[in-house]
């Protein structure tokens, strides 16, 4: 079978026609009903912007490999955000590549590269893991988000403090796996490929994602309503291949497992991204 090739590349900042009355007219589901949105006005894109944001027809697949605690800690900004670890010395990074097909913001893609950390207190190595799988809920500092859209860029950097940045983003679909490619100006970054699991529907997924706003943390809510997905834990389902860019030095600087601890596919979901709190009305 032929591969399937979906490419998404950096677009300058052209500005687009008022979207109040241009939205396309949606049911919302189940798991969207209920939420109620604010309307605020993005001068810049000429449109009006919504929050919490949905994402209504989304791709993802993460896999999760082991770091050093000690370079992984050099790199959290806040002596308050501790690594999770799986044993001790070795903590959990997760990289997650993401198409959002329809968008409060239109299609865009996304890489996410973050720490699984808590936040003011330290945890017994394995224990918070288990506790984050059995309950669904995961902690993380987002590291890196390169995303492949201006609009998506701006609303993530000026909202939330996240450390987004155009790339390129590519994605490579056959039977058997999905390749996502990294890259910025023509500098390869690193290649995720996942295999394509048989899913089915999940319970809602949270995650808690936290960033550094003007110094301070912030933190947001992320839900995922997995419409297909599969979880593995065998070590072959997933790889990493990193490449020349100075993002692909500093990972390898961590001295990441060979092979993943966890991975997985969710080629249909639904999202819904909350606005950024400060922790003491988190």
């Amino acid at each position: 079978m032929s591969a399937q090739v979906i490419t998404a590349r950096t677009v300058p900042n052209a500005p687009t026609a008022l979207k109040t009355d241009r939205e396309p007219q949606r049911q919302p589901s189940d798991f969207l009903k209920g939420i109620v949105q604010s309307e605020f006005p993005m001068e810049l894109f000429d449109r009006v912007g919504k929050l919490p944001v949905f994402y209504y027809d989304n791709s993802s697949m993460t896999a999760v490999f082991t770091a050093s605690t000690r370079q992984v800690r050099a790199l959290l900004p806040d002596p308050q955000m501790h690594p999770i670890e799986l044993m001790p010395g070795r903590c959990v990074v997760a990289f997650s590549a993401f198409e959002y097909r329809d968008t409060d913001i239109d299609p865009y893609n996304e890489f996410s590269i973050s720490f699984l950390m808590s936040y003011g207190r330290r945890t017994v190595p394995g224990m918070h893991l288990l506790r984050g799988l059995a309950s669904r809920c995961f902690e993380a500092y987002v590291w890196k988000l390169p995303v492949t859209t201006e609009i998506a860029r701006w609303g993530g950097v000026e909202l939330y403090g996240y450390p987004k940045f155009l790339a390129d983003i590519d994605f490579k679909r056959d039977a058997a796996h999905t390749t996502c490619t990294l890259s910025e100006d023509g500098r390869h970054i690193l290649t995720l490929q996942g295999q394509a699991l048989k899913g089915e529907a999940a319970k809602l997924l949270r995650y808690r994602a936290y960033s550094m706003k003007n110094g301070v943390p912030l933190c947001a809510n992320v839900y995922t309503n997995p419409l297909q997905y599969a979880q593995t834990m065998s070590p072959s389902a997933a790889s990493l291949v990193l490449g020349d860019h100075d993002i692909a030095r500093q990972l390898r600087a961590l001295d990441l497992s060979s092979s993943p601890l966890m991975y997985q596919y969710c080629p249909r979901n639904e999202l819904v991204l909350f606005g950024p709190r400060n922790l003491m009305d988190n």
